[in-house]
């Protein structure tokens, strides 16, 4: 169905998910329309109907999948996300269901229920046929998130005698072949990968050429049991195409393709995003109330214990405030450019960590940056506020007092928002699950205590 799809469409341009196409499917869903719906949805990639789903109500969600449901392909369920896909499949009749995972590689199918109830795991292994089914259960032994999950097992092989004549002759032959592949691996007589040969090498390169004499420099292999972050960053960093996976005898088991590799990037900076958001890595529009208040809520009540000190830091400075008014007016401005400068500081500190382009060995260099840049910007925003300061409320040493708290708290935010993430790393946690709520805090309770300590000293 999902091929038929593809054909169709090969020549045009595929029509975007538009808010105007979302009101028309709305409207032919309230008037049970099926030929219409159908009609709407068919140009449509999966990967937009999925969106279409995501967005709409769960009202509307069931609706839409009671007049579409028989219509639905594997390349739709591949695309839905985590968060709603156990219910768009309990909502799919069984033998829809079983259609559309047979058009799948091993890859997509592990990845499409994984995640699942275990009722619902055997309602689509039961789908597929005996070989299939052995290859998907066979990467669900491997650790969840490793690289055991993230191949596929349809794997494209040639011993290391044959020629181009004999690999093209082979790949004419077998009608198993998967649907998208960049490489002829080679294996020895163990099964052991040993070199691989894009298939434009092969194409271009006379019949009697041996594979052996066309492989590629980029080959490697993955152990099954590798992070797929550590993959994603291997395939980022090398600009690999595909790459084969071995066991623990390094016998080939796999294949990872570049489609999934990006798509794990995809998904770690997407959780990264959240997690220094403080809104949980699984957070969704289609989320319920009480979902979305679940993975908040937590945060919000931490920042409230973390806000204390603040609170504390500042109601030692009672006398001190009540005597000039005027610094409880200019207590947010420290605050909030503090709080500003430490976001920008951990944003690009967190992301060089997620990259690997901030380790231990230049550590030292990047701290000194960011402690150089906090440096100017504090003297920058002393000047401008100081004298504003000064101006403003007619009282040169506020601004004085206000021009150095500035200085303090930026240089405090430069520093916090790089050392943070890089003590959490190295305690062997997520820079960016807490990184934000520790920022935040160092630099409100620092600036509060800078600017009136300061203010204590010179004015009082």
């Amino acid at each position: 169905m999902a091929q038929e799809r593809a054909e169709e469409h090969e020549a045009e341009d595929l029509p975007a998910l538009t808010e105007d196409l979302v009101e028309s499917v709305l409207t032919a869903t309230e008037a049970g329309d099926a030929a219409l719906l159908a009609e709407l949805l068919e140009p449509l990639h999966g990967a937009d109907i999925a969106d279409l789903l995501e967005q709409v109500t769960t009202a509307e969600r069931r609706e839409i999948l009671r007049l579409y449901g028989r219509e639905m392909d594997g390349e739709i369920l591949t695309e839905i996300d985590e968060s709603i896909r156990e219910e768009v499949i309990e909502q799919i009749p069984a033998d829809v269901l079983a259609e559309a995972v047979r058009e799948l590689d091993s890859d997509d199918v592990v990845d499409l229920i994984e995640d699942l109830e275990e009722v619902q795991q055997e309602a689509i292994l039961e789908a597929l046929d005996e070989t299939d089914r052995a290859a998907v259960e066979q990467s669900l032994t491997w650790p969840e998130n490793s690289a055991g999950r993230l191949m596929q097992r349809e794997v494209v092989v040639a011993p290391l005698h044959w020629t181009v004549a004999e690999a093209i002759g082979f790949l004419q032959r077998e009608d198993w072949l998967p649907d998208q592949f960049y490489h002829v691996i080679l294996v020895d007589p163990a099964h052991h990968p040993v070199g691989y040969v894009t298939l434009g090498k092969i194409l271009s390169s006379k019949p009697e050429t041996a594979l052996t004499a066309i492989t590629e420099d980029s080959f490697r292999t993955i152990s099954a049991r590798q992070e797929e972050g550590d993959v994603a960053y291997a395939f980022n960093q090398y600009h690999l195409i595909s790459a084969p996976v071995v066991d623990d005898d390094g016998r080939l088991v796999g294949v990872i393709t570049i489609d999934d590799a990006m798509n794990v990037l995809d998904e770690e900076h997407e959780e990264d995003i959240l997690r220094l958001a403080g809104v949980g890595e699984e957070s969704s529009i289609s989320d319920s109330v009480l979902e979305t208040v679940r993975q908040r809520l937590p945060w919000l009540v931490a920042n409230l214990f973390t806000a204390s000190l603040s609170a504390i830091v500042i109601s030692q400075f009672q006398a001190t405030i009540s005597a000039l008014v005027a610094l409880a007016a200019l207590m947010p401005i420290v605050a909030s450019t503090g709080g500003i400068a430490g976001t920008q500081s951990l944003a690009v500190a967190v992301r060089a960590l997620a990259t690997r382009d901030l380790t231990a060995s230049n550590a030292r260099r990047v701290v000194l940056r960011e402690i150089g840049a906090g440096l100017v910007n504090g003297l920058s925003l002393a000047l401008l506020l100081g004298v504003a300061g000064g101006l403003i409320f007619g009282h040169v040493e506020l601004g004085v007092v206000l021009g150095l708290a500035m200085i303090v708290n930026q240089l405090v935010a430069a520093l916090g928002g790089v050392m943070v993430p890089l003590t959490l790393e190295r305690l062997g946690l997520d820079p960016a699950l807490a990184s934000g709520t520790f920022v935040t805090t160092l630099t409100d309770v620092m600036g509060f205590f800078a600017f009136l300590g300061l203010a204590s000293w010179v004015l009082i």
